[in-house]
């Protein structure tokens, strides 16, 4: 006898379950971690104190919250939308950094431009930069036919050599001591700080703005609607004469901009700079944002947030028990394995079935 399990569609699966199971994911990564710490021979409620409740006890720690969760928040919306679509964007590194490079060009080349209108430009090169890398994409998909999940994820590898040449060569600071590193941006070259002296900046009001904007857009607008249907019911979008190949146009362009915006927002705010590394991963650790989120920017806005406390408490853990950064990366990646197993068992449960094995001619066993 032979027995396997396999995963049965449910019937009528919980609509209350759908919005609880992130909870239910988030308790689960907990109750996980602290059994990673406690296999590290470290004291678990102090580690996860430290990981998860520490960055939310003071002014400054609440600030370089907002600053880390601001770009997570900006790609997860875009990413929300595309993935709403059924269109997988994981690129969103690689137009973070093309983003970045764009916006960069203005106080690099044009340094002595000192004015409001100088960092407008940056920040509409930066969300140009982002889309066209987005483009690349879009275009393979609706011309070849070429998976995009291959072709978004594998450009961040083209995105991440031209920014390390750009640094080290053309770009690179001729009075910087042979860094690898770009001039220092300087007055209009950087986002104005809106709270007193501290750290964070105007790029929370644009964050704010898309995160309001893109939830109008899904649920009031006649384009959020056809984002709906084409990814639920795909054949349904196409008799009611819904574009996939604009769709894949305008999916990839929006989210590629919103990811370039974010990468211009890091070096025109906390960086001050180009170099090598500008992102902590920021545009594969959106996805989870995006997924953690259900989607909906309101709630990526909320998952940005604890997924930028990740940050701060492997920062913390790191200095307090000398603990490995790659600590932070276990934790996410924990997040979305919950979150995706949660999901499933949503829409599907395990069964096992069990098979005799069949008898001979003879009837006797094979």
């Amino acid at each position: 006898m032979s027995a396997k399990i396999i995963l049965e569609k449910r019937h009528n699966a919980s609509p209350m379950m759908r919005y609880l199971s992130p909870l239910l994911a988030i308790g689960l990564t907990v109750i996980a971690g602290g059994l990673i710490f406690l296999a590290m021979g470290q004291p678990p409620l102090k580690a996860l104190y430290l990981y998860f409740i520490d960055p939310l006890t003071s002014i400054w720690s609440l600030q370089e919250l907002v600053v880390k969760a601001s770009p997570l928040i900006l790609i997860g919306c875009g990413l929300a939308v595309a993935f709403r679509a059924n269109i997988w964007n994981i690129g969103a590194e690689g137009q973070l950094l093309i983003g970045a490079l764009f916006g960069s060009s203005i106080p690099i080349l044009f340094g002595d431009w000192q004015s409001p209108l100088a960092l407008v430009c940056m920040l509409l090169l930066g969300a140009l930069g982002g889309a066209l890398f987005g483009a690349i994409p879009a275009l393979l998909k609706n011309r070849f036919r070429v998976n995009e999940i291959l072709t978004s994820l594998m450009l961040v590898y083209v995105a991440q050599l031209l920014l390390d040449w750009m640094v080290r060569g053309p770009w690179r600071d001729p009075h910087g001591y042979n860094f690898p590193k770009s001039v220092s941006f300087e007055g209009w070259h950087q986002l104005p700080i809106i709270i007193g002296n501290g750290r964070v900046h105007m790029g929370i009001i644009l964050v704010i703005l898309a995160v309001v904007i893109l939830y109008w857009m899904m649920t009031k607008t006649i384009k959020g609607f056809e984002i709906r249907v084409i990814g639920g019911a795909p054949r349904a979008g196409a008799f009611a004469g819904f574009s996939q190949t604009r769709m894949v146009w305008f999916c990839l362009l929006l989210s590629g901009a919103l990811a370039g915006l974010a990468g211009i927002i890091e070096v025109a705010g906390p960086v001050g700079q180009l170099q090598p590394s500008i992102s902590p991963n920021y545009g594969f650790t959106a996805i989870i944002v995006a997924f953690l989120g259900r989607l909906n920017s309101i709630g990526v806005m909320m998952a940005g947030l604890l997924l930028a406390v990740s940050y701060l408490g492997g920062e913390g853990v790191q200095i307090e028990l000398g603990i490995s950064d790659k600590t932070t990366h276990v934790f996410q990646g924990m997040l979305l394995f919950f979150i995706l197993m949660c999901d499933t068992l949503i829409y599907y449960r395990l069964r096992l079935l069990s098979s005799m094995p069949k008898l001979t001619q003879g009837g006797s066993l094979p």
